[in-house]
C-alpha cells in the first residue's frame, strides 16, 4: 500500500542484482539525492517502462461504458432486499463510470436517492434528486422523482418548498397526461396524502444537520502560537544536541489541553482492499464496498453520495466543491495517472502531491530549493541546511554574508524564526538518505523516474505552471525536461522522508451488524499525510499525548499532566501496552532508525528477568506465574509443575481458533452455540493464561457482545466489567482503549434500564474521552444523548441518589 506492488518490487530487486557490481557501488555510495536519481533514471529502460505499464493497466481506474448498466442492477438487488447501505455504494460505482450528461449518470443518482431516502438521509437525497436532472433524466420517469422531493422537503419540514413541487407536479400532469389510468390513481392518492402532511408541518422551522466545519470552529485553539503554525502557545519549539527538533511545554499543561490542530499539507486516500481485477476476482467490476468508495479524496469527510471527476472512476468527492478544488491544485494532473500511482503505492503518490502543491508557493523559493543539489552540485549544501541558508550561498559556495555573524534559524523556520505549514517546512524533513538500503533507494528513484517518464510523455505543462514563463521546449526521449529533473530529485526526497514522517490518518468504524444495540468499534487508517507541525513530535513508547483526527485536521491534546519544561511526546506505534521493549526497540530501530531510551524503555531494560508480562503463562494448578524458556516452571515455591514452552504454544493456538469460530457463529447470529463455546473457551483459558492475558480480555468481551444481543444485559454487563479490568491493567484507568470500553459499558446498562449504573459508566467514560478526542467526538455525543435521555425520566425512576 505504502510503496508499490510486489510485482513491481520483485521486479527491481532483479535488475538491482543483474547490474554490475560498479553500478550498485557508484549508487550506494552516491552523496547527494540527485546523483541517486540522476544514476537510477539512466537506468530505466523502455521494457521497464512497459511492464509497468502492463502492471497499471490491471487497476480499472478509466470510466467503461459497460460499468453502470452493471452497478444499477446488482444496486437494485440489494435494494429488493432492503439492504439499502449496500444498494447505495453500488449506484455510486455506477455514477463513477458513467459518461457526464448521459442517461446512466442520471439513472444511478436518481436510483440512489431513493436508497438514500430509504437510509433517511434526505437532505442528501435532494440534492442527488438534482443532479439526476441536471444530466437529463428521461422526461418519463420525472413524476416519481418529484414525488421523492416532496416527500424529503416534508418530511425536512420544509412545507412550502413541499408545495412548490406538488403544484409543479400537478400541472405537469395536466400539461402532459402520459400516465395510465392505475398509475394516475396512485399518484393522486400520494398526492393527497403529502398535502396533507404539508398542512401538518406548516408551522415546523427548517432545520439542518450540523456542519464539520462547525465542529472544527469549536474545536479552536485557546491562545495560537506567535512562532508556530496550528499550535498552542503553552508550547515550543526547541532543538537538542541528540533528539534535533522538539515541542516543550512553556507552562503547565493539563489534561486534555489541545496543543496542536493542523490541517495536513497533503494527503491521499488508502484504497483499502482494491486488488487489480484480475487477482482472482469473478467479475473485473469490484462490488466490495473500499475506503474509495466511502471517504472523500480530498477532505476525507465521510459520504454516501460522492459527486466522482468526470475523467477517470478512481477519484470520489463529498462535493462538487471539493472536485473542483481537487482538480485545480493536482488532480488535473493525476487523472490520467490513476492505474501507475496505485501501482506506484501511496508514498509515490503523496511525493508527486507535494511537489504539485508547492507550485502555489513562491516559486521562486521552490526552484533555489530543488535546484540546490543538480545545479550547484559540487557545492551542495547538508541536508540540515534550511532555506535561508541556502539562499545566503552563492554559485561558488561562498556565503554573502561573509565575515558577518549570522544566527543560525532552526530548520524548517523561515528567515524570522517562524515555522509554519508550508513546503518549506515540509522540505525540511529529513530523508535519511544514509540509513536506507541501497535497494530501497533504488526502488524508490526508479519508481520516481517511471513517473517523471509518464508525466514527460503525457506532455503535462500544468504541471510546470509557475516554474517558469517561458513554454517548455520539446526534449528527445529518453531526456527528461530539466523541471522534472528538478521535481523528480524533489519527490525521491519526499518519498525517503514519509518512512519516518508519514502520519496514519485514522477513523473510528463501527464493526459487526448494524442490528447489534452495542457499538463495537475499531481504528483504521484511512489516509496517509504529512503534517510538518505533527512531525516536530518525538516519540515515547508512553505518550504523554493523544491524536486524533477529524477530516484531514490532526489534533494533538495532552493525556496527562505536562509540566512546565517537559517535551511534547507522541506514540509513533511500539506503545508498551502492546510491546515488550525488545520488538518497540527493533521496530523503532528499522522504520525510524533510532534506539529508543525513554523511561518505559530504560526501566525495562534494567530489569531483563521481568519476563513476557502480562502475556505470560500460568501454572494450571496454583495460578503462580510460570517462568524459564524452553521449560516452564512454576514461580511458587510450594509448587514444582512444569511444561513445555512448545505445548503451552500449541494450546493458545488451539485456544484462539476456538475463540474465531465463536466470533463467527456469533457474527451469523448463532448466539446459543456461541455463548456455549465462548463459556468452553473462558475455562480453558483459565486453566494456563494469566487474568490479565489479552486472550481472556477478548473472549470476555465477545461474551458481554453475545449476551447483549440475546438480550441479557445483566450477564452482558458483568461480563463487560471483566473486560474492562483487563484493558485496564494493560492501558491504565485513563487511556483511550478505556474509554471506549466504557462507553460500550454505558450502552449497556442504557439499554438494561440500569440508570444509576449507566449515568456513573456514562459519567466516567465523557471524563476519559474528553481528554483524547475533545467534545466533538461521536461516543461522546452518543453519551450525551443517552444522558440527556435518562435525565428527562420521571426521578421515581432515575433513583434517589441520581
Amino acid at each position: 500500500m505504502d510503496l508499490p506492488v510486489d510485482e513491481w518490487k520483485s521486479y527491481v530487486l532483479q535488475k538491482w542484482s543483474l547490474l554490475p557490481k560498479s553500478i550498485q557501488v557508484t549508487i550506494s555510495t552516491a552523496e547527494t539525492l540527485s546523483d541517486i536519481f540522476l544514476h537510477s533514471s539512466s537506468l530505466l529502460q523502455p521494457e521497464d517502462e512497459m511492464f509497468l505499464k502492463r502492471l497499471s493497466r490491471g487497476y480499472l481506474v478509466g470510466k467503461d461504458p459497460n460499468a453502470p448498466l452493471f452497478y444499477r442492477e446488482e444496486g437494485n438487488k440489494k435494494f429488493q432486499k432492503k439492504d439499502y447501505m449496500g444498494a447505495t455504494v453500488l449506484y455510486s460505482k455506477g455514477v463513477s463510470h458513467s459518461r457526464p450528461n448521459s442517461e446512466d449518470i442520471s439513472l444511478c443518482y436518481a436510483n440512489r436517492s431513493a436508497a438514500l431516502f430509504h437510509l433517511g438521509q434526505y437532505e442528501t437525497c435532494l440534492k442527488d434528486i438534482v443532479r439526476a436532472q441536471t444530466h437529463g433524466y428521461p422526461e418519463r420517469l420525472q413524476p416519481k422523482l418529484l414525488l421523492r422531493k416532496a416527500e424529503c422537503l416534508v418530511t425536512l419540514g420544509r412545507p412550502h418548498e413541499a408545495s412548490q413541487t406538488i403544484s409543479d407536479l400537478e400541472s405537469n400532469f395536466a400539461a402532459k397526461p402520459t400516465l395510465a389510468a392505475s398509475q394516475f390513481q396512485v399518484l393522486q392518492r400520494t398526492l393527497c396524502r403529502l398535502k396533507v402532511k404539508v398542512q401538518e408541518k406548516e408551522n415546523l422551522t427548517e432545520t439542518s444537520p450540523a456542519a464539520l466545519t462547525k465542529a472544527l470552529e469549536d474545536m479552536d485553539l485557546r491562545e495560537e502560537n506567535e512562532q508556530i503554525s496550528s499550535t498552542s502557545s503553552s508550547v515550543s519549539l526547541c532543538t537538542d544536541p541528540l533528539k534535533g527538533r522538539c515541542l516543550v511545554a512553556t507552562k503547565d499543561i493539563l489534561p486534555g489541553e489541545l496543543l496542536v490542530k493542523e490541517d495536513a499539507f497533503v494527503s491521499v486516500l488508502n484504497p483499502g482492499e482494491m486488488p487489480p481485477w484480475h487477482r482472482g476476482l469473478e467479475s473485473k467490476w469490484d462490488t466490495r464496498a473500499t475506503n474509495g468508495d466511502l471517504y472523500c479524496h480530498r477532505c476525507l469527510k465521510h459520504t454516501l453520495a460522492p459527486v466522482p471527476c468526470d475523467g477517470c472512476s478512481y477519484a470520489k468527492y463529498c462535493s462538487q466543491e471539493c472536485l473542483q478544488q481537487a482538480w485545480d491544485l493536482y488532480h488535473s494532473i493525476e487523472c490520467s495517472l490513476g492505474g501507475l500511482l496505485l501501482t506506484l503505492g501511496v508514498f509515490c503518490h503523496i511525493a508527486l502531491r507535494s511537489t504539485l502543491l508547492a507550485r502555489f508557493e513562491e516559486a521562486g523559493k521552490v526552484i533555489n530549493k530543488l535546484c540546490g543539489e543538480i545545479t550547484n552540485r559540487d557545492t551542495c549544501l547538508p541536508e540540515s541546511k534550511n532555506l535561508a541558508q541556502i539562499l545566503s550561498y552563492d554559485l561558488g559556495g561562498e556565503s554573502k554574508n561573509k565575515g558577518k555573524t549570522v544566527e543560525t534559524p532552526i530548520p524548517g523556520c523561515d528567515i524570522n524564526g517562524k515555522y509554519e505549514n508550508n513546503y518549506n517546512a515540509v522540505f525540511s524533513l529529513l530523508p535519511h538518505t544514509g540509513n536506507h538500503s541501497p535497494v530501497h533507494k533504488f526502488l524508490c528513484a526508479l519508481s520516481v523516474s517511471a513517473l517523471c517518464r509518464q508525466l514527460e510523455a503525457a506532455s503535462l505543462q500544468a504541471f510546470t505552471t509557475g516554474l517558469r514563463s517561458s513554454k517548455l521546449k520539446a526534449a528527445a526521449a529518453p531526456v527528461l525536461y530539466p523541471e522534472l529533473n528538478i521535481w523528480g530529485v524533489a519527490m525521491l526526497r519526499h518519498m525517503l522522508q514519509l518512512q519516518c514522517n508519514a502520519q496514519a490518518i485514522t477513523t473510528i468504524q463501527q464493526t459487526g451488524s448494524e442490528k447489534n444495540l452495542i457499538t463495537n468499534s475499531r481504528q483504521v487508517r484511512l489516509a496517509t499525510g504529512l503534517f510538518p507541525v505533527v512531525s516536530l513530535l518525538n516519540h515515547s513508547c508512553s505518550p504523554n499525548t493523544s491524536v486524533s483526527f477529524i477530516s484531514t485536521v490532526a489534533t494533538v491534546r495532552a493525556s496527562q499532566q505536562i509540566k512546565k519544561g517537559q517535551e511534547i511526546l507522541h506514540c509513533y506505534g511500539p506503545h508498551e501496552s502492546r510491546m515488550g521493549v525488545a520488538e518497540r526497540r527493533q521496530k523503532l530501530r528499522s522504520q525510524y532508525f533510532f534506539d529508543c531510551n525513554c523511561p518505559p524503555c530504560e526501566r525495562e531494560k534494567q530489569r531483563p528477568s521481568q519476563g513476557p508480562g502480562r502475556e505470560a503463562f500460568c501454572c494450571h494448578r496454583c495460578r503462580a506465574l510460570l517462568q524459564g524458556y524452553d521449560v516452564l516452571s512454576c514461580g511458587s515455591t510450594s509448587c514444582t509443575e512444569s511444561v513445555s514452552r512448545d505445548h503451552l504454544v500449541s494450546q493458545l493456538q488451539d485456544l484462539q481458533q476456538q475463540v474465531g469460530m465463536a466470533r463467527k457463529l456469533l457474527r451469523n447470529g448463532e448466539l446459543e452455540r456461541a455463548i456455549q463455546l465462548l463459556l468452553g473457551c473462558r475455562h480453558a483459558a483459565e486453566s494456563f493464561l494469566l487474568a490479565e492475558h489479552s486472550v481472556v480480555g477478548g473472549i470476555e468481551d465477545d461474551l458481554a457482545q453475545a449476551y447483549a444481543a440475546s438480550g441479557d444485559w445483566e450477564k452482558s454487563a458483568a461480563h463487560l466489567q471483566k473486560s474492562l479490568r483487563v484493558v485496564e491493567v494493560r492501558h491504565g484507568p485513563t487511556s483511550v482503549e478505556m474509554g471506549h470500553e466504557l462507553f460500550k459499558l454505558a450502552q449497556i446498562f442504557f439499554n438494561g434500564f440500569a440508570i444509576p449504573e449507566a449515568l456513573n459508566t456514562i459519567q466516567q467514560a465523557e471524563k476519559v474521552l474528553l481528554v483524547h478526542y475533545g467534545p466533538w467526538n461521536d461516543e461522546i455525543q452518543e453519551l450525551q444523548k443517552m444522558k440527556s435521555c435518562l435525565l428527562d425520566l420521571p426521578p421515581i425512576l432515575v433513583g434517589p441518589n441520581q
